[in-house]
């Protein structure tokens, strides 16, 4: 099976981690948190990968080599657009479309499965939400049928607290729905047109895991996750130095080639890889590369 990964956007929101690394590579437990969706795809039996890039494209080949396929954006083509650009890597294949900041533990492998039994020709993942806001809400009718969209509504104005996850299985077909330009978007661009023309739009919803790091607070829960499922408290990765009376409290992941100064305190605290803290440093809930 093949699919693809959305590696292209500017993580704006991050900011500004996301001037040294592209989102996708931001640190979960030391790992680029694009490596641990590649695994968990590749546990499911997808072994054809190919991602977009356009922020920060090496630092991605850099890290996967020819683990994946790329197409490089020299202007970015949309969520959609980037997708069309791809076309040929999955020939007739259905075509699985992931955000290289998703974290889940979605069962990619029943999407394609559910898409190919609905005859729909799109089939998008969804959640519910404690708040809409931040998302895309999904209106679903009978059947999981789609029926229409709201994005990033006020919570009293919401009339959906299912979120859209960026999670994707399309047919072929679907190209046909697209605008001739570049950038396309989907919940812009191309969801709107296959309502409009009655094309089977289905959603998938799902309770599984799934956290998308678009923002400090979202990395810094993936973290904590990961962090919980090792039993510990503290994770600090290869190649660090912890100098003479440096004191770790809460929950503390510092990044690989680190260095913490003699006398310094964290607490509730992510360095990112190669980060350098001055002795007698006092941080509490701080997240980047110092």
């Amino acid at each position: 099976m093949k699919a693809m990964l959305l590696a292209a956007g500017l993580g704006t929101r991050l900011m500004p981690l996301t001037a040294e690394l592209p989102k996708p590579m931001m640190p979960v437990l030391n790992r680029p948190a694009l490596a641990h969706i590649v695994d968990a795809l590749e546990r499911q039996g997808f072994d054809e990968l190919v991602a977009n890039l356009h922020h920060l494209p090496d630092a991605i080949r850099g890290y996967f080599g020819d683990r994946l396929a790329y197409y490089v954006e020299e202007e970015p083509l949309g969520t959609a657009g980037g997708v069309r650009n791809a076309a040929d890597f999955f020939g007739d294949d259905p075509i699985v479309v992931v955000s290289g900041d998703s974290l889940n533990e979605i069962r990619l492998d029943e999407l394609v499965r559910r898409h190919r039994s609905s005859g729909a020709v799109a089939t998008l993942v969804a959640q519910r939400v404690a708040d809409i806001r931040d998302y895309g809400a999904v209106l679903i009718g009978e059947g999981g049928r789609v029926t229409g969209f709201q994005e990033k509504p006020h919570p009293a104005e919401a009339l959906s607290d299912l979120a859209n996850c960026g999670i994707y299985c399309f047919s072929p077909e679907v190209f046909d729905y697209f605008p001739a330009e570049d950038p396309v978007d989907w919940a812009q661009d191309v969801f709107p047109v296959l309502l409009e023309n009655d094309v089977p739009l289905h959603a998938l919803e799902t309770t599984a895991y799934w956290n998308d790091i678009g923002s400090p607070s979202k990395l810094r829960e993936a973290n904590w996750r990961a962090l919980e499922a090792t039993s510990g408290s503290v994770w600090v990765g290869e190649g660090c130095e912890i100098d003479a009376g440096v004191e770790l409290m809460g929950r503390v992941v510092i990044g690989a080639g680190s260095r913490v100064g003699a006398g310094a305190s964290l607490r509730d605290t992510i360095l990112l890889p190669g980060s350098r803290v001055p002795a007698r440093s006092v941080l509490v809930d701080a997240i980047g590369r110092l």
